[in-house]
């Protein structure tokens, strides 16, 4: 299996206040953490960012490829099919991934590709919710994404019920990530004082 990533940028950071791609975190910003953390188990040519048109992004590895959203304001499907398109010729299957989730594992991304077997789709499932931004997809489900959008049934449900999906509870998955940080997104700026503090850095670093 040849592996890839996206990592999606191009939300409008409304609940935040400012774009959190460009966070302060530490010595980088969220986006270059998290570019950093996937490029552990996923070759840097091989991870794509989706951003919004004309969105500025940090300096990212020079191998890392940029692209944009074909249309803005559908969400992650949109940034999904966006993704996939531009790494199929070189990742049989990739994580998808948001850009603000500081915390996450690597060795929470090697499960999930571990696990992919003969599945299209490997998702969380925490209850009833589904956790599509920590999950791994063929790049083979991309026109099935396409009639999806083209149908404008946006929620990534619907493509799980359209694959053969493997639904992971996330209990299952503490061995690699105790406290389930990968799944911790920074949607608001207490999330994201949070994760400073769970990472050992002061707030003044996010300019407090």
């Amino acid at each position: 299996m040849n592996r890839g990533a996206i990592i999606l940028c191009g939300g409008k950071s409304t609940r935040m206040g400012s774009d959190k791609a460009s966070l302060p975190f530490g010595e980088e910003q969220m986006l270059q953490r998290v570019a950093r953390l996937v490029s552990q188990v996923v070759e840097p040519e091989n991870i794509v960012c989706v951003a919004a048109d004309g969105q500025q992004l940090p300096v990212l590895a020079r191998e890392i490829r940029v692209v944009c959203d074909r249309f803005s304001g559908r969400g992650p499907m949109e940034g999904l099919a966006a993704g996939i398109a531009a790494l199929e010729n070189s990742a049989t299957a990739v994580y998808a991934t948001s850009c603000d989730v500081p915390l996450l594992r690597p060795a929470w991304i090697d499960r999930l590709f571990e696990l992919l077997g003969d599945h299209d789709v490997v998702v969380p499932r925490e209850n009833r919710f589904h956790h599509p931004l920590a999950a791994i997809y063929r790049s083979s489900v991309l026109p099935r994404i396409e009639e999806l959008l083209g149908a404008d049934q946006l929620r990534p449900v619907f493509l799980f019920d359209r694959c053969n999906t493997l639904e992971v509870p996330v209990e299952a998955l503490r061995d690699v990530d105790p406290q389930l940080q990968s799944l911790l997104n920074c949607n608001l700026p207490e999330d994201y004082q949070a994760a400073l503090a769970a990472a050992g850095l002061g707030s003044e670093l996010a300019g407090d």
